[in-house]
This record gives C-alpha cells, structure tokens and sequence, in this order.
C-alpha cells in the first residue's frame, strides 16, 4: 500500500501489490494530503520470485505526463518493499519495477496465470504552508495593521488573504501576493470597534493544496468616555458580573474589551447607565482596579 508516515493519513488502503494465487488483486487508490515537508512513503510487495528487483519511486505534477524517479529500493525476499522521498508539489505517485530496463509498471501474476498493473498512479495533494507568528492584535480604530509571514514552498505572486471571523463565518478584509522568497505582508486598516479571530489563507493553486494559519484575536477599539461606582447594590440586569460595566443600550450579558493606560480587562454588562453626557460606561469597582482607572476620563473600549 502506499502511505505518508504515522503522523499522517494513508495514501492508499488496502492496495496489494502482489496477490496470492487464484486471488483477484484489489486496487483502492483514493487522494491524499500531505502538508508541505513530509515525506511520502510507499510500502508495498511484489511476489517473491521478484525479490532482488529494482522498485523506483515515480512522480508527474499536476498537468503533466512526465515521469521522473524520486527514489529506489530493492525488493526483499519476501517480496516486500519500502520507498521514501520529500514532494514540493503536487501530483501523482507510482510504483515500477525496473527489472526488464524499461520501468514498466510493476507487475504481479493473477491467479489466470496472466499479470496486470497493480501500482496505478496516486494523486497527491501537498497542502502548502503559512507561517505567521499567532499573536492578539490591538488597535485603535482608523490605525494599519502590519502582519508579516511566508507562504512555503517559496514561489512569487501567490495571494494570500487575511481573514476575519464574524458570525461563524469568514470574510477577506485583505490581500496581498508573496514575494520571490514566498513572504508577504497584508495590511489592514482598521475601522468599526469589535473582536473578531483572524487567519491567513492560501486558496490552493496547481502546484499545492489549500492552507490556513490561524494568527489569533483581533480587537478594534473606539475611544469613550467612562467613569466609575460602586455596584454593591442591586443591578438593572439583576446579577452582578465580577468585572461589571454599565451601559445604557447594549443587552445584559454583552462582553466588552476596555483598554487604559496599558492594561485590559473584559468586562459583562450588567447594569444601566451612565446618564450623563458623553459618557458610554460605567465601570464597576474591580473593572476599574483592573484599569487602574479613577474618576472620569476617556477609555478604549471595543464595543
């Protein structure tokens, strides 16, 4: 059969490549995904009387009919065999013997006395690679993001998109195509307040697979007015959140970022108000502490 290593999936369940006499070969072949950098490996056999043969590894991309030898083996005396090699792209795999010097397809006798191929080719899928540092990203509403990374293998002009996660679903805020080292740099000028998961993708093309690397979250604050009290009594929202912030619109239970001098802290609305004029928030005792904010002054928050 042929296979990745253990820590990925098999190329190929249940493929013989040798049958035992008055048995009918089998031949599953199915698609396979192999991320960018690991090895395929084909593990096989032939019938004994084969042991001693030279087995090769052959490999066409995508679009192409070319063959070309990746690795060779030799085929043991039990007629099993093992074949190794490293794929940039994508394609197709085989198996051949070359003992009759022409690297026919390996051959393995049926039980009508006859032979048939028995190592048909293999498509392969080399998922390609984003990498990115995973970060939370803060900004102010109205300032750029800079995300810098690589798209591997290294080819030019490739796009790449930076994607934001709202409502279960994803959407294209950016993109940009990688260079001739396969790095890249999207930026994203950011504009309404709110936290969302971000993710670079790569869409796939024909020379390697779809791939995503997840960066992390990505909160977008406004700037507010806020103050603080003290919440020992009963709350409008009819519980108390320990990091507690009072609004006058926004539905009991709704999280929101605050920022203040340097330090954060997710809050729950559980109370109404401020009524007073150009205040959005009321912070509660410990949201405060945690800011390390007193009196009235202005605040980032996300919401």
């Amino acid at each position: 059969m042929i296979a990745v290593p253990s820590s990925a999936a098999a190329l190929l369940a249940g493929q013989a490549l040798a049958a035992p006499a008055q048995q009918a070969l089998q031949i599953q072949p199915r698609s396979v995904r192999v991320p960018y950098g690991q090895d395929v490996t084909v593990r096989g056999a032939a019938p004994a009387t084969d042991a001693g043969h030279t087995v090769v590894l052959q490999f066409a991309r995508t679009g192409g009919s070319a063959w070309r030898q990746l690795s060779s083996s030799t085929i043991a005396g039990d007629g099993s065999f093992r074949l190794s090699s490293w794929l940039a792209q994508s394609g197709a795999v085989r198996a051949l013997d070359t003992a009759t010097g022409t690297q026919t397809p390996l051959l393995a006798r049926v039980g009508s006395g006859g032979t048939a191929p028995t190592s048909a080719p293999v498509p392969v899928d080399v998922i390609a690679r984003v990498r990115v540092r995973p970060r939370s990203i803060s900004v102010l509403g109205g300032q750029a993001i800079l995300l810098r990374g690589r798209l591997l293998p290294a080819v030019a002009g490739r796009r790449v998109r930076l994607q934001g996660q709202q409502d279960g679903q994803w959407r294209t805020l950016t993109s940009t195509r990688t260079g001739s080292a396969g790095r890249f740099v999207l930026r994203y000028l950011s504009s309404a307040a709110g936290q969302e998961a971000i993710r670079v993708q790569f869409a796939g093309d024909r020379q390697n697979g779809r791939s995503t690397a997840s960066v992390g979250q990505m909160t977008i604050y406004r700037e507010a007015g806020a103050s603080w009290y003290d919440d020992g009594g009963t709350t409008a929202c009819g519980f108390h959140a320990y990091y507690g912030v009072a609004n006058r619109t926004l539905p009991c239970g709704t999280k929101v970022a605050l920022r203040y001098n340097g330090r954060a802290v997710t809050a729950t609305v559980d109370d109404r108000g401020p009524y007073v004029g150009g205040r959005d928030w009321d912070l509660n005792q410990n949201t405060a502490s945690a800011l390390g904010f007193g009196g009235v002054g202005t605040v980032w928050s996300s919401q």
